[in-house]
Formats: C-alpha cells, structure tokens, sequence
C-alpha cells in the first residue's frame, strides 16, 4: 500500500488536508480513485490507514508500526563531494538510522547550499516511505566537526565511536559483540541511550581529528582492513549495528 508523509498541521480531527503536490501524486501518478485507501505517516511514529475522498484523506485507522531498530543512532558523516551525501541518506535511512548529522572537517570540499539541506530531508522522507519506516531521520545543518563532537561529549549515556581505517583499532563488531548484552534485549532504550558513529571525508580524518574524538569520549573503532570510499563507510557502519541490534 502507498505510503505518503504528512505534516502534523493538514490533520484536522478524522480528515487530512492534502497538499497540491500529494494530490498530484495519489491521482495523477498513481492514478487512485475516491475510496482507495493508503497510508499516511507524520514521520514521528504514527501511521494512519487512509481513505482518499476528493483532495483529503478520511482516517480509517491508526496503525500499529513496529519497523524501528531497538537503540537510537546518530551518524555524523564528513560531506563527501559531489552528490555522495544523497546516497548516504538514502540508504542509512533505509538502515534505521535516527539522525544525521553532516560535518565539515579538515578535508571537506563541499560548502553545501541552505538548498542541499532541503534535498536531504525530501530524500530522508522518500527513503522512510520505501523503507516503511515509522519515523523519517532529522537531519541536521552541517557544522563543524569540532561543534558536532562537543555537541555530543557530555550525553555518558551515549556510545560514541569514531570510524578509522588507519591504525590499530578494534574492528566495530567485535565492539558490538562486548555490548551485546546491552543491545540485545527490552531494556536496550535503559541500558544505552544513543550510539553516536562518525564516519570520515575522502583522504580519512586527520591526526588532530582523532585526538579531538578521543578527548570527547569518541573510540576509534575499524572497519576492516580495506580502505572503504566516504560513501560506503557510513553504510557499512550502520548496516553492522543494525545487524547487532536485530541479530
């Protein structure tokens, strides 16, 4: 069934105000006709069996949505060039990822536009309606990478990691395994708040990034013995403490 994404203000007590372009796409696109029914979601956690009359939704139902991960993670990825950023959001939301922060490091090249920022959050909506996820990731305007680690240092209920391919560290799921005895199970939302995984720009972070991270709490943690491109690394982290956590 169709999934759309809706802001709280179109719902108006059993009906949903459709946008133009929501119209467009139910009638025109997927050509569904009065009495089709879909689902709308406000990106939060609610999902509402819907039933399209004219240009509004009629609330059949509220749905019962159990597609999330067990454990909060935000991901803070060093941009990479070009458009790689899209396909990260695009697929660590399809991962389950809760929040995206974009940084800007000493290797950065990309000096995002205020428009880059609506791009990825239109592409974080669509990828959670594919993906029938119950909440669309937040993603957040980029900062500095010094601001993104401060920001985060204080919280000790979260797990911090810092992705490294040089040097000698502890592959992630091995980190995850010593953990899985606070990941896996009911009280995973008591025992560890929020994994916080950064994931580095193209040429790797720098050595006074690391030790920025280590002095705000960050492990340095690996992803193989393979040198992964700026895209993939953030993928690969998520997809392992996905696995982790649904195993």
């Amino acid at each position: 069934m169709q999934r759309i994404t809706i802001q709280i203000s179109q719902l108006q007590e059993t009906k949903i105000l459709l946008t133009p372009q929501q119209q467009h796409y139910l009638l025109r696109v997927l050509r569904l006709q009065d009495g089709d029914k879909f689902i709308a979601m406000d990106g939060m956690g609610k999902w509402w069996l819907t039933q399209l009359t004219g240009e509004t939704g009629e609330i059949l139902e509220l749905l019962e949505v159990k597609t999330e991960l067990p454990i909060s993670i935000t991901l803070m990825v060093a941009l990479p060039k070009g458009n790689g950023f899209d396909d990260v959001v695009r697929c660590c939301t399809e991962l389950g990822v809760t929040c995206i922060v974009p940084v800007l490091s000493d290797r950065t090249l990309l000096n995002p536009s205020p428009q880059k920022l609506e791009r990825w959050q239109r592409i974080a909506a669509e990828a959670a309606e594919q993906s029938e996820r119950a909440f669309v990731p937040i993603i957040l305007e980029p900062v500095a990478f010094n601001t993104a680690l401060n920001e985060r240092a204080a919280n000790q209920r979260y797990k911090r990691y810092i992705c490294e391919a040089r040097g000698n560290y502890p592959h992630l799921i091995k980190v995850l395994n010593n953990l899985s005895g606070e990941i896996v199970g009911e009280n995973i939302g008591e025992n560890i708040g929020e994994i916080v995984i950064a994931t580095g720009p193209e040429g790797g972070w720098t050595d006074k990034e690391i030790e920025m991270a280590i002095k705000a709490k960050f492990q340095p943690v690996s992803l193989g013995c393979r040198i992964l491109r700026a895209v993939t690394a953030p993928i690969v982290a998520l997809s392992l403490i996905a696995a982790a956590c649904e195993a």
